[in-house]
């Protein structure tokens, strides 16, 4: 056994209290929300802040379901964030390859390009008036095509694909193997850590994306989890919305309430993605990090 010295454990127990004090700012706002969507209206009214409610309500969630839309717009959600997910990964995948090889013609100007979309962009007005122009508008295409590839994600991959050993590819080749079934076949099965990772990024991404919507879906059937949930607060505090989406039948339940439970709905179904990704997250996230 390995004697540690007193500076070291010292090291230790502060590192030890100051991430359990960083886990604990984490944990508790989210401990309040969740309490606090459960919390009677009036308990929540009178004390601000309640960590354990004196019974539990659901009038927030029944308010926020009375709404036929709600499953509507979650299945929406769904197909944008798993097919806008997988046209990502495979944009980001096939570029930042290419980008990793050495014989590419013009590799170094099209990096400067790359590099420039991190520092500038067109603009609100320019991006909207190019998705009209290519006919996009009310599209769920207008949700995934303009974010298509992520340039800080392409060029991390794009490291760690260099930091893969060219005897790899070099044996695939004497194989008989063409480019795309080195990527295929070779290259992306040993990279799954980082695509689990860039996955996560590029899921929760689409999952929580709304202003886009806002901008390029006009027809309410087709609205997102987000939007939805935007118009159900809006309409909770009395503001102007869709109020024909709405069951009368259900007394609207404080803003605040509605709102602690709007955060919960968005928020758990991520979530749950997140253990399935766990294990390949940690090594994924600095995969890349150190080749320029």
């Amino acid at each position: 056994m390995i004697n540690r010295s007193l500076g070291n454990r010292v090291f230790d127990t502060i590192n030890a209290v100051t991430l359990f004090i960083v886990g604990m700012l984490t944990i508790i706002p989210f401990v309040l929300i969740i309490s606090g969507s459960f919390a009677p209206a009036e308990e929540l009214l009178k004390k601000g802040v309640v960590f354990f409610p004196s019974r539990f309500s659901f009038d927030a969630y029944r308010y926020i379901f009375s709404t036929d839309s709600l499953i509507r717009s979650m299945l929406v959600t769904i197909y944008i964030t798993v097919v806008g997910t997988l046209v990502n990964l495979f944009l980001t995948s096939i570029t930042a390859y290419g980008l990793a090889r050495k014989d590419l013609l013009g590799r170094r100007p099209f990096m400067l390009l790359i590099i420039f979309t991190l520092l500038f962009n067109g603009g609100i007005i320019p991006t909207f008036l190019v998705v009209k122009s290519f006919g996009l508008l009310d599209s769920y295409n207008s949700l995934i095509i303009p974010t298509a590839i992520s340039a800080f994600n392409l060029i991390i991959l794009k490291n760690f694909f260099q930091q893969l050993p060219e005897g790899l590819e070099e044996a695939a080749k004497i194989d008989g193997c063409n480019d795309f079934g080195i990527l295929f076949r070779i290259v992306l099965p040993l990279s799954m850590p980082a695509l689990a990772t860039f996955a996560l990024f590029y899921a929760v991404g689409h999952w929580n994306a709304f202003f886009n919507a806002i901008l390029y879906i006009n027809d309410s059937n087709k609205w997102p989890i987000q939007v939805l949930l935007r118009q159900i607060v809006i309409m909770s505090q009395g503001g102007i919305g869709d109020s024909a989406q709405f069951n009368d039948q259900f007394i609207v339940p404080p803003a605040q309430t509605v709102s602690m439970a709007v955060i919960v709905v968005s928020t758990i179904p991520i979530l749950l993605v997140y253990p399935f990704l766990q294990k390949h997250f940690t090594k994924g996230l600095l995969l890349g990090s150190v080749k320029g």
